[in-house]
């Protein structure tokens, strides 16, 4: 066993430095291991213990800003060991009491400059980990998006089920009718409208590993007839190609950019026929002036996981579907929805971190397991919420708008709040 390093002055400075934040001392369930074989815990019963492997450590504390915390982890400048989730709970908190939110911690507008060279690489950066990585944490079907859990009872796979019909019984999908999924992954959204719904589909991805991938499972599904996938860009479907009669787009307008929705509305309105839904899927900001995530958070994701990545308030996109042409019929919060699946794949991961190791490397394990904890943290705490738009084009026709008068189509076998199911006859 090494001898332990000495505890000199400076580092001494750097812990005052540190601890004089949190004075009077909050109840953060967090214990500081030094260098030196002392110990300084942060709360009464701590449930996260960090490793610090010398006086260096101390600068990711300093600030405690959320980036800092996961970069020092990430990048092994120090050990954790708890529950991930009790583990980002407790870096939550350190952050909440020893960084301001304001300044560059706070809820800023950054507008991020795109091009579709720069999304292409961001695409690839998140989507082509590799397919083997995915399938590890994700359900069967592999649907990376928020599940939907109409009773709050459903496993995760069955509640990705559920939102697939969710979204395919919203915009009303018919036998022969022609869909669009803008973003497709890997291909249930598809497979499932031309299994089920009995619609030809088209399915577009940046993603090379998800375009390969996915035209294999059409194949293996038996609807190669019915379902086409395509490496391209969205903006550039023809619609001398043909119009579609519903367009989807499942967590893909994350990667658009603020200053380019009313363009990808636009978009998206051209390629629908007359007559038409389209239902989009997206991760919103809580903050009405579509500010980032606060106490560095949106830092890191920018950093490690979803380069040039915007989150708009949910107003912002009413309004730039509507500057497109789009009447919005219907609007659904699903953050709770998604703060679940996300626990969800998160509790698959830390079950499958032996595996997820065999075939990424530590610090892709790292980025990713506090990213899937600290992001249904987020969701729980209401700082990014989700939300699905259900359109038509505007207009005076009755023609433009096929959906009932009623939005009970949307929930067919579900029973009303409070009202017993009808007894077996």
């Amino acid at each position: 066993m090494e001898p332990l390093a000495p505890f000199t002055s400076a580092d001494q400075s750097l812990l005052t430095r540190f601890l004089v934040r949190f004075h009077p001392q909050p109840d953060i369930p967090l214990r500081l291991a030094l260098w030196n074989g002392a110990h300084h815990d942060l709360g009464a019963a701590p449930q996260v213990t960090v490793r610090l492997s010398g006086p260096g450590s101390l600068r990711y504390f300093l600030p405690p800003s959320l980036d800092n915390l996961a970069d020092g982890y990430v990048n092994g400048h120090f050990e954790v060991q708890g529950r991930v989730k009790d583990v980002v709970a407790a870096a939550s908190k350190l952050a909440h009491s020893g960084v301001p939110m304001h300044g560059r911690f706070g809820r800023l507008f950054n507008a991020v400059r795109h091009d579709r060279a720069k999304d292409a690489r961001a695409i690839e950066h998140h989507y082509d980990v590799s397919n083997d990585f995915y399938r590890l944490w994700l359900d069967p079907a592999m649907v990376y998006s928020c599940a939907y859990f109409p009773t709050n009872t459903e496993t995760l796979a069955a509640a990705q089920s559920a939102k697939l019909d969710h979204i395919l019984t919203k915009i009303m999908l018919k036998p022969g009718e022609r869909l669009l999924d803008i973003g497709c992954g890997w291909g249930a959204l598809v497979i499932r409208a031309a299994q089920q719904y009995g619609a030809h589909a088209v399915g577009v991805t940046l993603s090379k590993n998800q375009y390969e991938f996915a035209q294999e499972r059409v194949a293996q599904a038996g609807v190669a007839s019915q379902v086409e996938i395509r490496l391209q860009d969205y903006r550039d479907i023809d619609e001398g190609d043909g119009l579609f009669d519903k367009i989807t787009s499942i967590g893909m307008f994350e990667h658009v950019g603020l200053n380019h929705l009313p363009a990808y509305f636009a978009k998206i309105r051209s390629l629908l026929r007359d007559g038409g839904l389209v239902l989009n899927h997206g991760i919103t900001s809580t903050d009405a002036g579509s500010g980032e995530t606060p106490l560095g958070a949106a830092s890191f994701i920018e950093r490690y996981v979803f380069p040039s990545g915007e989150l708009p308030h949910v107003s912002l996109a009413l309004k730039d579907m509507q500057s497109a042409g789009l009447e919005v019929l219907d609007v659904e919060c699903l953050r709770r929805h998604y703060a679940r699946t996300l626990a969800g794949w998160s509790d698959n991961f830390e079950h499958q971190s032996d595996s997820i190791r065999a075939v990424v490397d530590e610090t892709t394990f790292r980025v990713w397991r506090i990213y899937l904890a600290g992001c249904a943290l987020a969701f729980s705490q209401n700082w990014v919420s989700l939300y699905q738009l259900l359109a038509c084009k505007e207009g005076t026709s009755e023609q433009l708008n096929p959906t009932p008068w009623s939005r009970a189509y949307m929930y067919p076998s579900f029973p009303a709040p409070g009202k017993p199911e009808a007894p077996d006859s």
